[in-house]
């Protein structure tokens, strides 16, 4: 087990290193340096303790305690500054590490006036008001641990719906990392949960070392986040945009407040159809509602409305339709049976074979294979 904790101590501190020393740094990769510098103290201390140091130097107990409820708001706070680079820090972060801060002041008797004896009885859980309060802990980690994480993959699913409101593609803006490094971050704390309740809550003996379980989740979590964190690019660098300019979804009741008058929504429909139809911009495979707005000369918030309101559909899916529209009549076309499925598709808009397959199955109910077999 020391073997493990010495690699995940390295990474932790060699992936803070490079990614504070990385060209452009945005300020998500700020967040996961000091979430890997913290990950890093954090494995040492555990390396520290399997060494007996905590027993051999009993004043280094509980130094460690607040660390894992330090995880979660990096978390977030990463998840939340990859999404909104432009997110200006405020004085609500801190209240994230608020949980940590109040353990701290909990213990603050056992840090400072607690002698050696003293710690070493805590530790054998014969002073039974820090019994109690260990178990307030260990309910702590668990609360965080398994929150933070379904928060953050709501945020993200938000921003999913508002990627679909502004662009006509998903492949060069692809959210799915931030989804693993939620996924990874709840399977370790899962463990830990399980590991913990079974171990200490119904005192029930695993017959296996389960911090080793739980530390090489740990280790093999942060070797994937810094790996793939370090090779992120900002979410919307390639399409030239700020996640600020982006159109967020809305419900119905709200386009009442919009001031776009009925008649003035209709012209703007009919406008927007036109051009589909005989300017065909949907056959620009990254197609944004910034620039077709700007071709049709509408607001791009009045567009989006429209095209809720009068099509019913979000403007990834109102695009794409017309591609699929357009794929089949090439399809169908005898100039272009020499031409694979794959290179009409791309012809009609499309730019990545799996967004043409799901798109294409997702609207008419089968596979282009299935289509073109009749």
């Amino acid at each position: 087990m020391h073997y493990l904790l010495i690699i995940g101590i390295f990474l932790s501190f060699f992936l803070q290193f490079l990614l504070f020393s990385k060209k452009g740094r945005t300020a998500a990769d700020t967040v996961l340096a000091v979430w890997m510098f913290i990950f890093g103290i954090h494995l040492f201390g555990f390396y520290l303790y399997s060494l007996g140091y905590w027993q051999e130097y009993p004043h280094m107990m509980g130094l460690m305690i607040p660390l894992p409820l330090l995880h979660g708001p990096m978390l977030f706070l990463y998840i939340l500054y990859s999404l909104r680079p432009d997110q200006p820090f405020n004085h609500r972060v801190y209240l994230h590490f608020l949980p940590a801060i109040i353990i701290v002041l909990l213990l603050t008797e056992f840090y400072f006036f607690f002698t050696a004896e003293q710690k070493l009885m805590v530790d054998r859980g014969e002073i039974q008001r820090y019994n109690v309060l260990g178990n307030v802990i260990l309910i702590s980690y668990i609360v965080s641990g398994l929150t933070y994480p379904v928060v953050s993959y709501r945020m993200l699913g938000r921003y999913t719906s508002m990627l679909r409101e502004n662009f006509a593609y998903e492949e060069t803006i692809n959210l799915n990392w931030l989804r693993y490094c939620i996924f990874g971050i709840g399977v370790v704390y899962v463990v830990a949960a399980v590991v913990s309740v079974m171990r200490e809550g119904m005192g029930m003996d695993l017959g296996i070392n389960a911090d080793m379980v739980i530390y090489f989740f740990c280790v093999l979590f942060i070797f994937l986040l810094g790996f793939f964190g370090i090779r992120q690019q900002g979410i919307f660098t390639d399409a030239g945009l700020n996640a600020s300019e982006l159109v967020e979804p809305r419900q119905t009741a709200e386009y009442r407040r919009s001031g776009l008058k009925d008649a003035e929504a209709a012209r703007y429909h009919k406008t927007l159809i036109d051009l589909m139809h005989h300017k065909k911009p949907y056959l620009e495979p990254k197609l944004t509602i910034i620039s077709l707005s700007g071709e049709l000369g509408i607001s791009v918030n009045y567009l989006s409305q429209v095209i809720n309101q009068y099509e019913g559909k979000n403007f990834y899916d109102f695009v794409n339709e017309y591609r699929v529209n357009e794929f089949k009549k090439r399809a169908a076309d005898p100039a272009n049976k020499n031409f694979s499925i794959l290179a009409i598709a791309y012809d009609s808009g499309f730019n990545s074979k799996s967004a043409f397959n799901q798109v294409f199955k997702k609207i008419t109910g089968k596979t282009p294979s299935e289509f073109i077999r009749g």
